[in-house]
């Protein structure tokens, strides 16, 4: 029994069973687009409308919103996308590929090139080895490099592995050494290409946002954008929402819906692709100092809250964790059990400047540990600043924080508010603006602060199909192997719930009351009919798309009305009539 740790199985499986295909692979295929066959498209369905049911049917406290993919240009200057969501790029100067800075080295480790390079490492950092590699192998898969084209760069090279074989003992370091073996000025030395071992130039910003142009004519007064996120939409529509939903902060504003980043060099499958799906929750709260005056304190994680029934004492703090554990829940509810993903806390130094905390759901996927999804504490920094830019109020009138102002009195009013200015002071902001926040909440008035988990469909997907892969060992009564692939996907989000099987095909009777039985489950689950092959085959090729029932119809349901139901993970079988098969099916997706 083995579980697999190779994205090549996943990627192989996908194609054969009709999971995710390249888009437009009869022309060759497009980089960085995928799309999502007969049971894909129906597993990443439930994985959304898992979340749907979760996130905002069962909730009284979210709402939810379906915007457009294209809004108006400011939008994206007033988050800053425009200034901003750039990553930092490089081009080879020799092949001219175009690469993210930051990802060169995992390039150069994926690719044929380090993948030779590693080989040779593998063997042991021997100078004779390394130059024969590069007069050899290296000619055709890193013509570019120094250490190809210049005998002298070369034979530096090998004077330095000779001298120091631990210094070069990485892959990086060696690749490095053999593009700048005969450079002594720190200054002058170059990264090299993962593709080619050209010279690269200096990383320089690259917006990843898709261009379009709305309305006939071709004109700079027309450019529009696609959205890199929908988060934004949720902002822009913030006082409708509030108005027409008859909701109170707290509370969230839910979507879904495709977002497009041009990433330069799409990777690691559906990973990291240019159109994607997300799963953005916007949840806004009062402000601490809000809370404060209505409840007369705030409640911290030091206070050991319980998380299970959100209070209005809670401190942004809290609302931050809450979250953190409601998206953990609904992680393992899908399927990915609780050892497979960690929670990384981000560091101080790499939040955003508006971010008071922000954690990151991370898998262990074949390729490495990775976001699923992130959970951040965003302030008020989105809604203050479409107020800012559209010079529509995003402010929110709670009808308590006004009643408990009023009944501080003037002493209970100067008293609080020189304690919040003494506070944002001690944080570096400025006083005078703390005294009018300060001013607006005892009009009751502020502008909410969010909470913002924000999941991938793909990414989420992915995970599922890395983590139910399996690959089983089967020894029958004769003492024959063979070997069993089978999705053990949980039943809400397995693309197909019952598969049904006439024993044979060529008895009426019996034939039409496996079509009667599979017509009455459809109406009510995702049902799958075969009647092609033997029974054993037709199991497994359920197994390999996750199917966790399989129903054959014998010659014994024609006498008592009971069909053979056999378990997909334990392969074991039972007898049960048409009702009890609904009660279990029923059962599970109710989990």
């Amino acid at each position: 029994m083995s579980n697999t740790s190779s994205l090549d199985v996943i990627t192989s499986l996908c194609k054969r069973r009709g999971f995710i295909f390249h888009s437009s692979e009869i022309y060759g295929g497009i980089n960085g687009f995928w799309d999502y066959g007969p049971t894909g498209c129906e597993m990443k369905r439930n994985i959304k409308e898992d979340w749907w049911k979760t996130t905002v049917r069962n909730r009284e406290d979210v709402a939810g919103l379906d915007a457009t993919i294209i809004m108006h240009p400011s939008i994206w200057r007033a988050s800053g996308h425009l200034d901003t969501f750039s990553d930092p790029m490089s081009t080879c100067k020799a092949c001219k590929k175009l690469m993210r800075a930051d990802q060169i080295w995992d390039i150069l480790a994926d690719g044929e090139i380090g993948q030779s390079l590693q080989a040779e490492l593998d063997a042991g950092t021997d100078a004779g080895k390394i130059a024969g590699w590069c007069k050899g192998k290296a000619k055709g898969l890193a013509p570019n490099l120094a250490a190809v084209q210049n005998p002298l760069v070369l034979t530096a090279a090998f004077e330095k592995i000779k001298a120091d074989p631990a210094s070069c003992g990485s892959l990086q370091a060696l690749y490095k050494l053999l593009a700048n073996a005969n450079k002594e000025v720190e200054d002058e030395v170059v990264t090299p290409c993962p593709y080619c071992g050209g010279e690269l130039t200096d990383p320089r910003p690259f917006n990843l946002m898709f261009k379009t142009v709305v309305g006939p004519v071709d004109d700079p007064a027309n450019v529009a954008y696609l959205r890199p996120e929908t988060a934004q939409a949720i902002f822009a529509q913030f006082p409708n929402v509030l108005s027409t939903s008859r909701q109170t902060v707290p509370f969230g504003i839910a979507q879904m819906g495709k977002s497009f980043r041009n990433e330069v060099t799409p990777r690691n499958y559906t990973f990291r692709s240019r159109e994607f799906e997300q799963m953005e929750l916007e949840f806004f709260i009062r402000p601490d100092e809000a809370v404060e005056l209505i409840c007369g304190r705030v409640t911290t994680m030091a206070d050991n809250p319980d998380l299970s029934t959100p209070q209005n004492a809670w401190g942004w703090e809290v609302w931050h964790k809450y979250w953190v554990e409601r998206r953990k829940q609904w992680i393992q509810s899908c399927g990915l059990p609780k050892d497979s993903f960690v929670e990384y806390w981000q560091k101080p130094e790499e939040l955003a400047h508006y971010a008071r905390a922000c954690v990151d759901i991370q898998y262990s996927f074949p390729f490495g540990v990775q976001e699923l999804e992130g959970i951040a504490a965003r302030s008020d920094f989105d809604l203050t600043q479409h107020q800012k830019h559209s010079g529509k109020s995003m402010e929110v009138f709670d009808e308590p924080l006004k009643l408990a102002a009023n009944a501080l009195g003037e002493a209970g009013k100067a008293a609080f508010m020189e304690k919040v200015t003494a506070e944002w002071a001690a944080r570096g902001k400025d006083a005078e603006a703390a005294r009018a926040f300060v001013a607006k909440l005892f009009d009751g008035k502020y502008v909410p602060h969010v909470i913002e988990p924000s999941a991938g469909v793909d990414r989420m997907m992915l995970a599922l199909l890395c983590n139910a892969y399996e690959e089983q060992k089967l020894t029958d009564e004769k003492g024959k192997e063979d070997v069993r692939v089978v999705m053990h996907f949980s039943p809400r989000i397995a693309p197909v719930k019952v598969a049904v099987f006439p024993l044979v095909k060529n008895k009426p009777e019996l034939y039409g009351k496996a079509r009667e039985m599979f017509e009455h489950l459809r109406r009510r689950y995702a049902a799958f009919w075969d009647e092609s092959g033997a029974i054993g085959r037709r199991y497994r090729r359920q197994d390999e798309i996750g199917t966790p029932w399989c129903v054959t119809v014998d010659f014994q349901t024609l006498e008592d009305g009971t069909v053979t139901v056999r378990d997909r993970d334990t392969m074991l079988q039972e007898r049960l009539t048409l009702e009890q098969l609904k009660a279990k099916i029923d059962d599970a997706l109710l989990v």
